[in-house]
């Protein structure tokens, strides 16, 4: 598994896998429930990843949407 994203923005991660998955590309968003430790308020970035294999070009979908990968 390699990271794809992050971000703070919830919207983002679901428009973001939203995409992938319309490529057939599996990606596992991971740190959702992050929100038990900072009591909601939503400044732990949560994290989209896919397999190395898919990377590349999970990658190159996104930024052709204009979703900025968080680096």
């Amino acid at each position: 598994m390699k990271e794809l994203l992050r971000t703070t923005d919830l919207t983002i991660i679901a428009y973001a896998s939203a995409l992938l998955q319309g490529e057939g590309i599996d990606c596992f968003p991971i740190d959702v429930h992050m929100s038990v430790l900072e009591g909601s308020v939503g400044v732990l970035p949560r994290r989209v990843m896919v397999r190395e294999k898919d990377h590349y070009l999970a990658e190159k979908i996104l930024l052709e949407n204009d979703i900025d990968l968080g680096r």
